[in-house]
């Protein structure tokens, strides 16, 4: 006898933007097995697809069949009830907006599969309760996950194979992280991400900038043997940096070129999310087009589900739209502030991602390596440094050791214009000593250095700085 539940839910309904939960859940491709699945309609193939047998005495010989679909970034039903001793059969349907799989704690287990795919599952006996989430990296922790109650068994909150919701979470428990001298040992044995920015050439009018951004997934080194995934537009963490000025059009072709579904967002443009922000399957690709209408220093970024992993990952960027008569200066420079989270298995950490105390804090996509590769300039030039935080979480006060700004600039206006107040009431010379930004936040300043040396630039909130938010400013 075949007992069946359908569950009809919207087709495609997307995840609500601006969630600010994030972590990952390491892929565990062992688990996941093609020979697993079969073809929608089709019966399991003999002996494949099945949980671990128990004792005949406890199989009832009936089989529940499920149907299970996705809305958002969540299972629909996210319970489902079997009688202790049936055959358990699940139709996953993704009916989401981007890949998903299903993994049950007793190893049964579908492919990714792309959003309109489906997979039938034979999950096998159960005799006690079992969980099943998808692993890609962040859905579990997004609520991507679903419970088997046995109804009737002898403890129905006792998890099949001893392995529930803690028995498979590989995002508990932090590993050590490397030093502050292990990540400085790191960053000299890579060139440092160029941090310049040079001047736009004269133009008579506003100018078409075309641009190809290719997601590219890969791993990369923190020190003392610690590796992190790093997930990039064009191969680095942060993406290519975009100048222009207001009315250029920016035309951009994001090609997927990864694993999973990625996505791309322009702070620098308006227009409507629904095309140009959509996420995208691996090869895939998008035009996204958009006109400069206002000067800033604005993030770009993945907008895929779990956001904060994707930034987190090195998917983000900054876009310059200098303001209409930026005056000249001798140097000019980029700095992106990030920050990483890891758990011990070399993933970004659920827990520490919630609680927002990053491992490790950047500029540039890697901790101290303008430490190791300073920034210069000459005493009595003029030092504009465009500054951006993209978090995920992390603020920044941005603040250079042994000067003060004479200029500031920061979020569409002047607060400090060389060594004057703009507010029309301060008399005399002022200055600035922090430039304070929030997640997504972004400005500019100007310092002349006095005198030759080494001046640190750091996050002020200093544990941010000893976890790599710092470099130096070499002034000859």
């Amino acid at each position: 006898m075949v007992e069946k539940q359908k569950v009809t839910v919207a087709q495609g309904a997307s995840a609500v933007l601006g969630i600010v939960i994030v972590a990952v859940l390491a892929l565990a491709a062992a688990l996941i097995s093609p020979s697993l699945v079969s073809g929608t309609g089709s019966e399991p193939a003999a002996g494949s697809g099945s949980a671990p047998a128990s004792s005949a005495s406890s199989a009832t010989g009936q089989t529940t069949e499920v149907t299970v679909t996705v809305d958002g970034m969540r299972f629909v039903p996210g319970t489902i009830e079997v009688p202790a001793g049936n055959n358990l059969v699940v139709n996953f349907e993704n009916t989401g907006d981007q890949r998903h799989d299903l993994v049950f704690a007793n190893g049964v287990a579908t492919e990714a599969l792309a959003p309109g795919a489906s997979a039938r599952l034979d999950v096998g006996v159960i005799t006690s309760n079992l969980d099943g989430w998808c692993s890609l990296p962040g859905h579990r922790q997004m609520g991507m996950v679903l419970e088997v109650v046995a109804t009737g068994s002898e403890s129905e909150t006792t998890d099949q194979m001893g392995m529930g919701h803690e028995g498979m979470d590989h995002s508990a428990t932090a590993s050590a992280m490397p030093t502050m001298a292990d990540l400085m040992d790191e960053a000299t044995k890579h060139d440092p991400y160029p941090a310049r920015v040079e001047p736009l050439p004269p133009a008579d009018g506003p100018q078409t900038r075309e641009y190809t951004f290719e997601v590219v997934e890969s791993e990369e080194d923190l020190g003392a043997g610690i590796v992190r995934p790093l997930w990039t537009f064009n191969g680095t963490g942060p993406g290519p940096i975009l100048h222009g000025r207001v009315g250029d059009e920016f035309v951009i072709t994001l090609v997927n070129n990864g694993t999973m579904g990625h996505s791309i967002d322009f702070h620098a443009g308006e227009i409507a999310p629904d095309e140009v922000m959509r996420t995208i399957e691996p090869g895939e690709s998008l035009e996204y087009r958009f006109t400069a209408g206002r000067s800033g220093i604005w993030m770009y970024h993945c907008g895929t589900m779990p956001m904060t992993l994707h930034i987190a990952n090195g998917m983000f960027g900054a876009v310059i739209i200098e303001p209409d008569g930026l005056e000249p200066v001798d140097q000019s420079y980029v700095l992106i502030q990030s920050e990483y989270y890891q758990d011990e298995a070399g993933n970004t950490a659920a827990d520490k991602l919630n609680t927002m105390i990053p491992d490790v804090a950047m500029f540039n996509g890697r901790a101290f390596q303008y430490d190791v590769h300073p920034l210069t300039a000459k005493v009595g030039d003029r030092v504009r440094f465009w500054v951006l935080d993209v978090g995920p979480n992390s603020p920044l006060a941005f603040h250079i050791v042994g000067t003060q700004f004479d200029t500031v600039w920061s979020e569409g206006h002047y607060s400090v214009h060389h060594g004057q107040s703009t507010d029309g009431l301060t008399k005399g010379v002022t200055g600035a000593q922090v430039l304070p930004l929030q997640a997504a936040q972004g400005g500019f300043v100007e310092l002349v250095a006095p005198e030759p040396g080494h001046y640190a630039i750091v996050n002020h909130i200093m544990t941010l700085a000893e976890k790599g938010a710092h470099g130096i400013l070499q002034v000859e």
